[in-house]
């Protein structure tokens, strides 16, 4: 027995629409029209991509918007996601000619040790 196809409406885009623009989950919206979440994307890939580009632009805008106003937080994270920018340091191990440094081994000479048994039992008690 197969089921009937989901036929979309304008009150049922507008919905959607509406829902993933402020975010909600899209199971969340799948379950609100009481269909599969795959069926939800096939049916309404227009809206959902239109729903995130407008709240990516809300909230990019109001980021923005805080950089500008000397928020140091939202300074970091936009140079972080928009301009590429980075704290990570990287430390240059080659030599002048491009080649890598060999690693260096250091060897320690033990000094001759004698150990007096009667001493190491007097320690342990």
């Amino acid at each position: 027995m197969s089921r009937n196809p989901h036929k979309p409406t304008k009150e049922s885009r507008q919905l959607v629409q509406l829902h993933a623009t402020v975010g909600t989950r899209q199971d969340t919206i799948a379950s609100i029209l009481e269909i599969d979440p795959k069926t939800l994307r096939k049916y309404y890939k227009a809206e959902l991509e239109q729903a995130n580009a407008k709240a990516n632009a809300t909230i990019g805008g109001a980021l923005f918007n805080k950089a500008k106003d000397g928020d140091t937080a939202a300074m970091i994270f936009w140079m972080k996601t928009q301009a590429k920018w980075s704290e990570r340091h990287e430390v240059d191990h080659s030599s002048s000619d491009g080649t890598m440094v060999p690693d260096t081994i250091i060897i320690r000479a033990a000094e001759d040790i004698h150990i007096d048994e009667a001493d190491d039992e007097e320690r342990l008690h």
